[in-house]
């Protein structure tokens, strides 16, 4: 029985400090892989946010463009709008002054004094 025992110590100690052995090396690797992990990672991120950046500059490109349209279009419309409301209200008023000073002459208020 004794050499039983002795044969079962030695193998338990010769398991246990093979063990001890290769966990370092698994750590080691567990922390290669880790890092290498990270790198990709990081990669990734920064690809992505290059990415993300490009596509952001040109949408701001486009939108500035169809903003700047949009705007010079806008003001050609109210230029428009605002000269033919001013030649209105300046027709009004020419025809509103005649009809005044027609009164004020005496003379009758026809089709003809009143151009």
């Amino acid at each position: 029985m004794t050499r039983t025992k002795i044969a079962g110590v030695a193998f338990a100690v010769a398991l246990s400090l093979g063990v001890s052995y290769a966990q370092p090396l698994q750590v080691g690797q567990d922390l290669k892989n880790a890092g290498h992990d990270t790198a990709d990672a990081s990669k990734t991120a920064a690809h992505d946010t290059a990415h993300g950046t490009k596509v952001a500059a040109r949408d701001t490109v486009h939108g500035t463009k169809v903003a700047t349209r949009d705007t010079e279009h806008g003001t050609k419309v109210a230029a428009h709008k605002t000269a033919h409301v001013t030649r209105r209200a300046a027709h009004k008023t020419a025809h509103g002054t005649r009809k005044v000073t027609h009164k004020v002459e005496g003379k009758p208020d026809t089709p003809a004094n009143n151009r």
